[in-house]
């Protein structure tokens, strides 16, 4: 094998697999795996192509100020080309994209302006719009523009859509997609419209977004509704978009794409992100439609990795409806991480408060129940470590019954949900118990998410 000279030399080529264990109809299905690209995701490519376009064109040059609104996945491979050619790079992102996705951009030398992601287009605080605002306010920067930038859709015309056609040897049916700047549906359509117009273009698209009853209806609704799967589905149309080549839109539910996108991973072994889900529950859809084999395409836009703090936690997938859990009509159904599951983060009151510290760090909670043997004996919170140790910081070392409240809000298993309320009111959280069986913990947010799935 070569060896490169950078890492965006790795940008493109993808592999293909053919899934082998899901049910898909008559039809075979294929995974163009983009998440192989270094920047772990399909918007590698747009990001190399706009920004040596641009270069070539003479609008920028390194040391220059590179601005763009985005999703994510667009912004990190602009940060992975714009640290290599040695440009600044401001990003402006909706504050519902995941950690790890404003972790990796940070790492890479991005500047990160988070924005509401609650608002339409028009509005000062939507992404795009604040993007072009801070470029224009910025001296000397440039502002990538993805949405009206025809370099995007290029990138596929002239690379994904060969690239596909020859991995699938120029047999191939249908290709599966989503859209957000609209430029993988442009180039695509650009290809296959000369190369093989017989296929179809399928689009899958997170329910609220408009562009599923413009593909089926023709008609262009103005209202969006809000969605949780991050890098497709619009509220308007990308000026740089073309549509006429699509055939069919799915509609798919933040419900399905998340469990679509646990079932590759754990069927195939690929580990997609939350639009892959999306993706992958459109394809079965059109699969299982079809009464004639067909081979049909889709991507895998991104890793996986990206997520593994929403969509691949079952407590965020709990928190959030995603996942069913036993229904019992008293306090254990606002449990998030009950005790007999082993959920429950423990600590034990002889161990060193500097372990208590430590795994309220890695479980990312607030407070730990002191537990001797299967008997809660105590709690022990930020408050308590922060007192004991404050002015003395050799006493992380002391044990954690020398700081732990002994004198707890038990609140019995049956009591109503309003029994939790003065608990909160006194700064506590609530102690769940059946008789003398501790059963796990209550906190604010617990109730909060609690009534927030009641109100849906």
């Amino acid at each position: 094998m070569p060896i490169y000279n950078s890492v965006i030399e790795l940008i493109g080529n993808t592999p293909m697999v053919r899934a082998q264990h899901l049910d898909t109809g008559c039809c075979e299905l294929f995974f163009k795996l983009e998440a192989m690209n270094p920047g772990g995701s399909i918007k590698d490519r747009i990001g190399l192509t706009m920004i040596e376009a641009a270069e070539k064109a003479g609008r920028i040059k390194p040391g220059d100020t590179l601005v763009e609104g985005t999703a994510g996945n667009t912004g990190i491979g602009l940060a992975l080309v714009a640290q290599q050619k040695g440009y600044k790079l401001i990003l402006v992102v909706p504050d519902k994209m995941s950690r790890e996705k404003i972790f990796n951009l940070k790492a890479m030398g991005a500047e990160v302006v988070l924005t509401r992601s609650d608002v339409a287009k028009g509005h000062p605080q939507y992404y795009q719009d604040l993007a072009a605002q801070i470029a224009a306010e910025t001296p000397g920067a440039y502002f990538i523009n993805q949405f009206g930038n025809e370099d995007n859709p290029r990138a596929h015309e002239e690379g994904t859509g060969p690239e596909i056609w020859a991995q699938m040897g120029h047999d191939m049916d249908a290709i599966v997609f989503g859209v957000g700047s609209s430029g993988t549906v442009t180039g695509l359509s650009r290809f296959f419209r000369k190369a093989a117009p017989e296929v179809e273009l399928i689009l899958a698209d997170p329910v609220g977004s408009i562009l599923t009853q413009y593909i089926n209806e023709g008609t262009l609704s103005t209202k969006s509704g809000s969605w949780m799967v991050e890098g497709i589905g619009e509220d308007f149309l990308p000026p740089i978009s073309d549509f006429t080549h699509v055939t069919k839109a799915y509609a798919v539910s933040d419900r399905d794409s998340f469990h679509a996108g646990r079932e590759l991973l754990a069927k195939e072994g690929i580990l997609g992100g939350s639009s892959t889900g999306t993706l992958l529950a459109a394809a079965l859809r059109y699969c299982h439609e079809q009464t004639t084999p067909k081979r049909v395409v889709m991507f895998v836009c991104d890793t996986g990795n990206k997520y593994l703090s929403k969509m691949y936690n079952d407590y965020w997938m709990l928190d959030n409806g995603f996942l069913e859990r036993p229904q019992y009509g008293d306090l254990r159904d606002l449990i998030l991480r009950p005790y007999a599951q082993r959920d429950t983060v423990v600590i034990a009151p002889t161990d060193a408060l500097t372990v208590a510290y430590q795994r309220m760090k890695l479980y990312d909670v607030s407070q730990l129940p002191v537990m001797e043997g299967e008997r809660l004996v105590g709690i022990v919170d930020e408050s308590d470590v922060l007192l004991h140790v404050y002015g003395d910081e050799a006493r992380f070392r002391d044990p954690v019954s020398t700081a732990m409240i002994s004198s707890l809000d038990k609140v019995d298993v049956r009591s109503a949900v309003e029994s939790l309320l003065p608990v909160f009111q006194r700064g506590h959280v609530v102690i769940v118990m059946d008789g003398d069986k501790f059963l796990g913990l209550i906190t604010r947010i617990d109730l909060l998410n609690y009534l927030r799935r009641r109100a849906s």
